[in-house]
């Protein structure tokens, strides 16, 4: 290095970048830039995370700076305009000042941001998620679901300190008809940057219990439009379109409806009204079952009387027919009667003749069997002796044979061979008194009597 070179310091050199950037960018531009982050301190500077992106890819960065006097007046505007106070990750128009500091480095320092282009990229984001929805055809697909008889399972996505939710909650429960309702809270946010993902979460989780409910609703407070924007989430509304129940929207007061007031189910503008639908739909099943039940009254009464009149009417006519059938029966009784009278006078007569020729006969044919029964008794008694002791000898022959064969089947022999008996409940264990593992059982041998737990249970198929 030659002796002669100048040597600049590192300050020198950055104050001399910092002259030449302040001499050539001395006016204000507009830039439309994606505010990352935000990071304000507690001095109320913020020092936001400015990007551009191109097909997802980050093609742009720098720092950016806002004093807290400008914070003051752009968040200010912001929340009158916009309806909500400044927020990361959008897309916003600002006007910047080219600015270089000697330690912090190149940054643009802002000076104001218009929030009439904030609603603009909103409008431009609705328009994208309905686009999306319209070609994978999930704009109506909730929508064509069928609406069940009696919503009386409803699952609620709302904050749990939200007025719209009180005011749903109002509705159903305070109903004059009595109508009841089973509700269950899926606390999510309703707005903001984690809203969309905070109710996606919990339509995923209603999802998997969906067979304990009716029907889904989403309520929340009023709010501006851009309180509403996370209701033009791509994702938050196709979950919605195609979530496999009805979808109930109760969101706001916007005059302009959201992606997902439009994809859903049923929307109303406020909690209450959404509320009397559900009631509604109550009264539309009970209305015509009161109705039916008046008619089928008033037409219960009238054919009760039709029929007691009919029934007086045939009764008048059956005792005078039963009268006159009764009355000629009785004649023919009284002939009939007669008839059997003498019949049964001319058969007595005639049996009591045959009833004598049959007593003589029978008692002739008796002496003469009776003599014959006396002869053979008196042969059979006279061989019963011998074949009585005969009879007496083979069978205890035979009964010697049956008590040697049951003490050699005695239990006792048969375990002094080295047999044993096992039991479950007092009871010889068989295909009828199977045991199962962790149960009881108890094995006699002939010298001992062993109690078991069973363990293991093997199948075998010989």
């Amino acid at each position: 290095m030659s002796t002669n070179q100048k040597i600049f310091t590192l300050k020198q050199v950055v104050s001399s970048i910092r002259k030449t950037i302040e001499e050539r960018y001395q006016q204000l531009y507009w830039v439309k830039v994606e505010m990352h982050k935000l990071n304000r301190f507690s001095s109320g500077h913020c020092f936001p995370e400015l990007l551009q992106k191109e097909d997802g890819k980050i093609v742009a960065q720098i720092s950016g700076s806002i004093w807290n006097h400008n914070f003051e007046r752009i968040n200010k505007r912001f929340i009158q305009v916009v309806k909500e106070p400044l927020k990361e990750d959008s897309t916003l128009l600002m006007q910047v000042k080219v600015s270089f500091h000697e330690t912090y480095g190149m940054s643009l320092q802002i000076m104001d941001i218009d929030p009439n282009y904030a609603l603009g990229e909103l409008q431009r984001e609705r328009q994208e998620t309905l686009k999306k929805l319209q070609k994978e055809g999930l704009i109506n697909l909730n929508q064509h679901l069928q609406f069940p008889l009696l919503p009386k399972r409803v699952a609620v996505i709302s904050a749990d300190s939200s007025k719209g939710l009180s005011d749903f909650m109002q509705v159903i429960e305070s109903n004059n008809w009595g109508y009841r309702f089973f509700t269950m809270l899926f606390p999510a946010y309703l707005q903001g940057d984690n809203a969309s993902s905070s109710i996606i979460k919990q339509l995923k989780t209603i999802e998997r219990i969906r067979d304990h409910f009716d029907v889904i609703v989403i309520v929340r407070g009023g709010g501006g439009e851009v309180g509403l924007s996370c209701y033009n989430n791509y994702e938050l509304c196709k979950a919605i379109a195609s979530f496999p129940l009805p979808v109930l929207t109760g969101i706001g007061h916007s005059t302009n409806l959201t992606v997902a007031e439009m994809i859903s189910y049923r929307n109303s503008i406020t909690p209450t009204e959404l509320g009397d639908f559900l009631i509604q739909a109550f009264h539309n099943f009970s209305t015509p079952i009161n109705d039916a039940i008046k008619t089928i009254k008033t037409r219960t009464k009238s054919k009760l009387a039709e029929e007691r009149l009919q029934f007086r009417a045939a009764s008048q006519s059956f005792k005078h027919m039963t009268k006159q059938y009764l009355t000629g029966t009785n004649h023919i009784l009284l002939q009939k009667s007669r008839m059997l009278k003498n019949e049964v006078r001319e058969n007595l007569f005639f049996n009591r003749k045959k009833v004598h020729r049959l007593e003589h006969q029978s008692i002739s044919s008796s002496k003469y069997l009776l003599q014959r029964k006396n002869d053979k008794l008196d042969r059979i008694k006279a061989g019963i002796p011998q074949s009585t002791f005969q009879l007496i000898l083979r069978n205890s022959e035979k009964i010697e044979r049956m008590i040697h064969s049951i003490r050699l089947m005695d239990p006792i022999n048969v375990l002094k061979r080295g047999y044993s008996i096992t039991t479950i409940n007092g009871k010889t264990v068989s295909n009828s008194n199977n045991a199962e593992i962790g149960d009881e059982i108890t094995t006699k041998t002939s010298t001992f009597i062993l109690t078991s737990i069973v363990k293991a249970k093997t199948q075998d198929n010989e």
